[in-house]
């Protein structure tokens, strides 16, 4: 059991039908394939091969051993078509996660992936929290902001513009702000979380995730749980280069961006959301732009995989493939490099 390389070298003999084949077989010389032989029958103790100069014969021995020999080779066989296959072709089940508002995108960026590899499955698990690659065996993780450092390699999908959202009848009762510092007379719904999140420190002129700033700044834990209104701050910048910031209350809080655009198209009041995310409801007129002339530090939009390197599975490779395609075709989006985290 020490060594099984000299089983399947016995079965392969057997199958070919002399020495001199197997080896070709196998890319070893005749020599090296008949002193296998020879050792794997002095360390059983019993001849296997009846040899003549013609051909070669099983002793009794070798029939009642050959077939175990046969078997290993044949799982040894199969062993490594299934690792080609993952490496050549999208197989198995292909393991993403992603935020629950950034979930509508997955969809339609891995339908042609799907489409084309019948044999491959998804497995999509939505989840605001940061999900441990390893312990939920994940393949790829979208993540957007500023990555914490790790041994994950990140790939720079794209990046997503942020602007101010309302709807028609909010602007209706409460006015259209037509200058930053109107801002803060009106009704914000923010985005936070309950736990502490990333964000870029790359800005106009402050450091945060101009999204996820909010809960660093209060609107999470606080807030969510019902601590005095948290003030959150606005980084502005105009096309002639002005640089405004100016401190908004956020009246509503949640850690749910799906929910939070759903609040916002209620007339609930303003919000900061995604260009990509909410083009479809500014098509139809469920939502409004405010201020157009200003825009944000744009979120980079990453995804994360364990691994990139020439034993990356086909599944991985081609969700990210499929994934940068589909996000370089994305409204008011800014297309990004790569990159490792």
């Amino acid at each position: 059991m020490d060594d099984l390389k000299p089983l399947a070298v016995f079965a392969e003999v057997v199958d070919a039908g002399s020495m001199s084949a197997a080896a070709r077989r196998l890319g070893m010389s005749p020599s090296a394939v008949s002193q296998t032989i020879r050792a794997l029958e002095q360390h059983g103790g019993v001849a296997l091969l009846h040899r003549s100069t013609r051909k070669l014969a099983l002793t009794e021995a070798g029939e009642r051993y050959y077939p175990h020999c046969q078997r290993l080779l044949e799982a040894a066989r199969a062993a490594a078509q299934s690792l080609q296959q993952s490496r050549d072709a999208p197989t198995g089940e292909l393991r993403v996660s992603a935020p629950v508002g950034f979930a509508i995108h997955i969809a339609p960026a891995l339908a042609p992936l799907l489409a084309e590899a019948p044999q491959l499955r998804l497995r999509l698990l939505v989840d605001d929290a940061m999900i441990d690659l390893i312990d939920a065996r994940i393949d790829v993780a979208i993540r957007i902001g500023r990555l914490a450092d790790s041994n994950w390699v990140a790939r720079r999908l794209c990046d997503f513009d942020m602007i101010l959202c309302a709807a028609p009848d909010y602007l209706a009762r409460m006015g259209t702000p037509t200058t930053p510092q109107q801002l803060p007379a009106h009704q914000w719904l923010a985005f936070g979380r309950e736990t502490p999140v990333e964000g870029p420190h790359d800005g106009f002129a402050a450091p945060g995730n101009p999204v996820l700033v909010a809960a660093a700044r209060g609107v999470g834990r606080g807030a969510l749980a019902g601590s005095q209104p948290s003030t959150m701050p606005l980084d502005m910048q105009a096309a002639d280069g002005q640089r405004e910031r100016v401190h908004v209350e956020a009246r509503i809080a949640s850690n749910n961006q799906l929910s939070l655009q759903q609040m916002c198209e209620h007339g609930l009041g303003i919000a900061r959301l995604g260009h990509a995310d909410v083009a479809a409801s500014l098509a139809r007129g469920a939502l409004v732009r405010v201020l157009p002339q200003w825009r944000f530090a744009s979120l980079p939009v990453w995804a994360v995989t364990p691994r990139r390197d020439e034993a990356e599975a086909a599944k991985v490779r081609g969700a990210v493939d499929y994934l940068r395609q589909y996000f370089a075709g994305l409204p008011a989006r800014a297309i990004g490099g790569g990159g490792a985290a």
